[in-house]
């Protein structure tokens, strides 16, 4: 359920709704927009059922939401979400690119790699310091190790990192290093870990699992709304499909129908979505002109001697080159990068 309150609607009027729907046993969630505030009502809505909501003085109207997701909704707040981390933004016009190595393997290659993407353009460095890998002999990451480089490599920088955190114990270590803490595909559903870093104040990149639906996607997120963090980031990563060219099949129609199903922001990442470097200019292409709100894209210096996916990872080379042909398209379609 959603209470729209009237324009001009004054906070006594609205301090007296929330406190109507706190007696009746429900929690309120307050968006407050350019010009009305809306109230997301969390909880049995039996228990409000019998309350006349609409006589309450600065009530416009009560909508029912059927949708298993309220918070994320574009019904519970019509504008888009903006994220704002030190001088980067995600949203509001504004295409972010979020670049950098997918695991931290020294300091001097994140280093390396972290001038090279602020050189051509990049306003947020990747890197992965906790690493889930399907083969359990596989590299797993410097741990905080790792996140100490990256932090080293954001203040020679000034960009803000973005890395993955993997289970609630980690939560406490990644959040002392990272601007944006990065929920990976494969914790798209654990709720226990969604819950707690809804709990946090940090911004989260959520990524869509490999098997899973839109409507699941935003579920996920609404478990960290309801927590109190509603600056999430959506990624779209690529879904498992019977196609085998690629690792994953970017579902590009996915930005279109999240942008008309939410506020938050949406962004792809091309390179688990291609596996493979030489297409992930293309797709990067492919998400700007769709609607995306930005990318992230895995960067390397040497990607032959990756220790996790180089067969994606571009060169900075090719990751300038591409930005170049991204502000072109930008320009045609009135984003900036």
């Amino acid at each position: 359920m959603i209470i729209v309150m009237k324009e001009g609607a004054t906070q006594e009027q609205i301090d007296e709704v929330v406190e109507k729907l706190k007696k009746a046993g429900v929690e309120s969630h307050i968006s407050v927009g350019k010009y009305r505030t809306v109230i997301g009502v969390i909880g049995d809505e039996e228990l409000v059922s019998m309350l006349p909501l609409t006589a309450f003085p600065g009530v416009e109207k009560v909508m029912p939401v059927l949708k298993p997701y309220k918070l994320v909704s574009r019904e519970f707040q019509h504008e888009d979400t903006v994220i704002k981390v030190k001088d980067s933004v995600v949203g509001g016009g504004v295409f972010a690119v979020i670049a950098g190595p997918c695991s931290v393997e020294s300091r001097e290659q994140v280093v390396e790699t972290a001038k090279e993407v602020k050189k051509a353009g990049a306003t947020f460095l990747r890197g992965g310091a906790y690493k889930p890998r399907t083969s359990p002999y596989s590299f797993q990451g410097l741990g905080e190790e790792g996140l100490k480089y990256l932090r080293d490599a954001s203040q020679e920088t000034g960009l803000p990192v973005v890395t993955e955190v993997m289970e609630i114990r980690q939560i406490d270590i990644v959040e002392k290093y990272t601007d944006i803490f990065q929920i990976g595909a494969r914790n798209m559903q654990n709720f226990n870990l969604l819950t707690e870093i809804g709990k946090r104040k940090k911004p989260v990149l959520l990524k869509r699992g490999f098997s899973n639906t839109v409507e699941e996607l935003l579920t996920s997120a609404e478990y960290i709304a309801r927590g109190g963090n509603r600056e999430i980031i959506l990624c779209e990563r690529g879904i498992r499909t019977f196609e085998n060219a690629t690792r994953n099949t970017l579902d590009i129609s996915a930005i279109p129908v999240l942008k008309t199903l939410t506020h938050l922001p949406v962004i792809v990442d091309p390179s688990h979505s291609a596996g493979r470097a030489d297409i992930v200019p293309e797709l990067s292409y492919a998400a700007l002109a769709a609607g995306a709100d930005g990318i992230i894209v895995e960067v390397h210096p040497n990607p032959a001697e990756a220790l996790c996916d180089g067969p994606q990872s571009i060169t900075p080379e090719i990751f300038s080159q591409m930005m170049d042909t991204l502000r072109k398209i930008a320009s045609c379609i009135g984003k900036k990068i």
